[in-house]
């Protein structure tokens, strides 16, 4: 397992927000977690990548035990968050704000990384010198994430990246997850739209005020009633 977490809690305060979360994510899976506002899945996901203090349990990845590790190392081992509600630098040219996602790369392959990038987002070389302020919020979630894998990761912490869209551009961004996962990228998704994110799971997790209530393929929790009834309508 690339990522593993064993009886994690974490609280705000007095206020416990997760309590006893295990999970783990595998080298090229694409793991999703869902459940509804409130229910703590941004703040499991700041945990994991090291800005949310944990009150107990256990994170390891890749074997290396990283409960106390400091953010900015985490992204060095190649965790990278791709944060709710875009939080691109308005005022900066595209270009500039993936430069800023590859500060801990050589040029060579931060390089690379622009010419994958736009090849995967052509509306960002379109738009690559304007203000990041002035793109769509379609595009400014495609620039969060191209700003993410700009930094070359090992484990992309997806987080909520179809909020506030309309269904035609929900449909291109998980045309770009699903893309990622044909490329053998892990990704851990958080997101509310739960059919969307179990249907191109391999396997996902369901939180409910701040615990695992429920855990299995994608697409076994798509067809689970419990699932159907609280998260699909159905």
């Amino acid at each position: 397992m690339m990522l593993e977490v064993e009886g994690l809690a974490s609280r705000y305060g007095r206020i416990p927000a997760l309590s006893g979360i295990n999970l783990r994510v595998g080298e090229g899976e694409l793991v999703s977690l869902v459940g509804a506002n409130g229910a703590g899945k941004t703040t499991l996901l700041r945990a994991l990548s090291g800005v949310q203090p944990v009150s107990a349990g256990r994170v390891h990845f890749e074997g290396e035990d990283i409960t106390a590790a400091a953010a900015e190392k985490r992204v060095r081992l190649g965790i990278v968050q791709v944060p709710e509600g875009r939080q691109v630098f308005a005022p900066l040219s595209v270009e500039d704000n993936l430069r800023l996602g590859a500060y801990l790369r050589s040029k060579a392959e931060a390089a690379e990384s622009m010419e994958r990038i736009y090849a995967m987002f052509p509306v960002l070389k379109q738009k690559r010198r304007e203000p990041a302020g002035a793109l769509s919020g379609g595009q400014q979630q495609m620039l969060a994430m191209g700003r993410g894998l700009m930094a070359l990761p090992r484990l992309l912490l997806l987080d909520e990246p179809s909020m506030g869209l309309a269904p035609k551009l929900v449909e291109e961004i998980f045309a770009c997850v699903r893309a990622l996962k044909s490329a053998k990228t892990t990704i851990f998704l958080v997101d509310q739209n739960a059919r969307a994110a179990l249907a191109v799971a391999d396997r996902a997790y369901v939180l409910e005020t701040g615990r695992i209530v429920l855990a299995g393929s994608g697409a076994e929790l798509l067809e689970n009633e419990q699932v159907k009834e609280a998260y699909l309508g159905l």
